[in-house]
């Protein structure tokens, strides 16, 4: 988010001298993106940033594919994924291709013995269940239901959880999250029509310096492989920073809803942006408001992407007999619509109490493994009419 903030101590003048209180002096990083060409922070740390031990043994990571080529509406049970303790063993990845990938989780203990940073991918964590505190040297911040948490690659993190009932919809992006361009003007302020807007933003805040020398192990995770890193200092000795490049995190329940007389179509809807596809809110809002409006999605064509619903809560009018945290996959190639009587069921309504993100992505997603172990096999029949 191009927001400029800073927190802790900084010198006047970037790239000048900056002593500890016992003359030495403290460690300047820039974190950059793009090069030297787009978002950056200066970090200053105790310690030089630097200071390897150890390197553990690396391990694949990848996704196992298990369904790369398929023309089927798909829908997965999210909540079938069970819980273990570990945070990153906990994150299955469901649906990938090349720009993303899709994630479910359910961690049940807090990270407490290492640290993580994905040095691939923007990591975008949706909070479905549960609450905590989202812990990096840039700072603090605190999530709950419904929460957005913007990671941008190279971050170092831990998150701490309240209690063990905590499900998450992860989304790695392999190119910058960033909020609708469409949305902002020429200096990168959100602009009054923006469904959300600087204030709704939350930041890092309680900037904590922990000086520290001991065995710290950080897992990297970089081209599909994970590097057990062990540093001598402790990660988040930040004794100050400032720039535009941190994370950030946005609650659902803060997206103002875009109605109109007519059915809207789904780019109102839209959140984040990634190269080659988008993230998007579905909210409770006011139907439609013209007298012969049909509330209800009209059937569609998908010609250039995929289509995925992550449904969080809420009564979808579309639909029949969906459950939290479901999955539905509509790839490019074949119609969807609205289940059979669904349509004349939406008419004269007024409201939604619908949440749901959904994601479209320009470039067809695989299936993995962890997705087929928990698919309804019988979904691409749900459309069915008696017609006899």
């Amino acid at each position: 988010m191009p927001i400029y903030h800073t927190l802790g101590t900084i010198p006047p003048k970037r790239h000048t001298v900056f002593r500890k209180p016992d003359g030495n002096l403290y460690a300047e990083e820039l974190v950059s993106t793009e090069g030297f060409s787009s978002l950056y922070s200066l970090v200053y740390h105790c310690h030089p940033p630097t200071i390897v031990k150890e390197l553990g043994e690396p391990y694949s990571v990848e996704p196992k594919i298990a369904r790369e080529k398929h023309l089927r509406h798909t829908s997965l049970i999210g909540f079938n994924i069970k819980p273990e303790d570990d945070y990153l063993k906990s994150r299955k990845p469901v649906l990938v291709n090349s720009d993303l990938h899709i994630s479910l989780a359910a961690p049940k203990k807090s990270m407490t013995d290492y640290f993580y940073k994905n040095s691939q991918a923007d990591e975008v964590i949706f909070i479905h269940e549960g609450s905590g505190t989202l812990k990096t040297g840039f700072g603090k911040i605190k999530f709950a239901y419904g929460d957005y948490l913007v990671v941008p690659r190279g971050t170092i993190y831990q998150l701490e959880f309240n209690d063990e009932k905590n499900r998450l919809f992860i989304v790695e992006s392999f190119s910058p999250i960033r909020t609708p361009k469409r949305y902002r003007n020429s200096f990168g302020q959100l602009e009054e029509h923006s469904p959300y807007c600087e204030r709704d933003i939350k930041r890092p805040q309680d900037l904590e310096t922990i000086d520290e020398f001991g065995d710290f192990k950080v897992l990297i995770k970089k081209q599909g492989i994970m590097y057990p890193y062990t540093y001598g200092t402790h990660p988040f000795d930040f004794v100050g920073w400032d720039g535009f490049h941190y994370p950030w995190a946005f609650s659902i329940h803060d997206f103002e809803p875009i109605t109109g007389r007519l059915h809207q179509p789904p780019p109102v809807h839209q959140t984040f942006e990634g190269h080659n596809f988008v993230i998007c809110s579905f909210v409770p809002r006011k139907y439609d408001y013209h007298p012969l409006s049909i509330p209800a999605p009209y059937n569609h064509s998908n010609v250039d992407s995929d289509e995925v619903l992550y449904y969080v809560d809420g009564d979808f009018m579309s639909r029949k007999s969906v459950v939290k945290g479901q999955i539905t996959l509509h790839p490019g190639g074949i119609p969807h619509g609205p289940h059979p009587g669904t349509v004349e069921k939406s008419i004269g309504k007024e409201k939604t109490e619908e949440l749901a993100v959904m994601i479209d992505p320009f470039r067809p997603l695989m299936l993995t493994q962890d997705a087929v172990d928990i698919e309804d096999e019988s979904y691409h029949t749900s459309w069915q009419i008696n017609v006899e």
